[in-house]
């Protein structure tokens, strides 16, 4: 049945659609403007109403945290390859996330504080735990890096990202938080 704007309103026919066109919506302008870019902006982006929206999503951390379950798919992906550069290609992998998706991290934050039982660190954990000692048996990172070293540099690359002005290398400051180089 047409609406009064014109469209034809397929009601739950495109409930399945909608969510896709969210959640990718979701995905660009989290990357663009931050975790706090309006909702309206993605509902509109994705060519549905704010209420198509708030009904597949009814807050901001419960799309933000759709939207990065994909990142954590990516990252157990890589973890689950049993190759010695595992690690490497995670610590990879989750630097391109600060850098380009800061909002990555400004949801985890949020979602640890208003959800106390949110294991996103202890699943981030495990994964570093699970590829780290490949990597250092392999001699491809040092011997001495540690899960918590790592989980630290996550934290001050983020840092890095935010507080960066002008034309610097994000890229490659943010790559020097962790030297990799298993050489001293």
């Amino acid at each position: 049945m047409p609406t009064p704007t014109g469209r034809v309103n397929r009601g739950p026919a495109a409930a399945a659609g909608n969510r896709r066109a969210i959640l990718a919506a979701a995905r660009r302008l989290f990357a663009e403007h931050g975790y706090n870019v309006p909702l309206h902006t993605i509902a509109r982006e994705a060519g549905t109403g704010q209420g198509t929206l708030y009904r597949h999503f009814p807050t901001r951390l419960d799309l933000a945290l759709a939207v990065f379950e994909t990142h954590f798919a990516e990252l157990t992906a890589i973890a689950r390859d049993a190759a010695p550069d595992a690690f490497v290609r995670l610590w990879s992998h989750l630097l391109d996330l600060v850098v380009e998706e800061s909002a990555f991290i400004e949801m985890f934050i949020d979602a640890r504080r208003s959800m106390p039982g949110y294991d996103g660190g202890h699943r981030l954990r495990v994964l570093v735990e699970e590829t780290l000692p490949r990597a250092q048996d392999a001699g491809l990172v040092a011997a001495g890096l540690t899960t918590a070293d790592v989980l630290l540099a996550v934290r001050m690359a983020y840092g890095i990202v935010v507080t960066t002005e002008g034309d610097e290398d994000v890229r490659a400051v943010v790559a020097g938080v962790l030297p990799l180089d298993p050489t001293p």
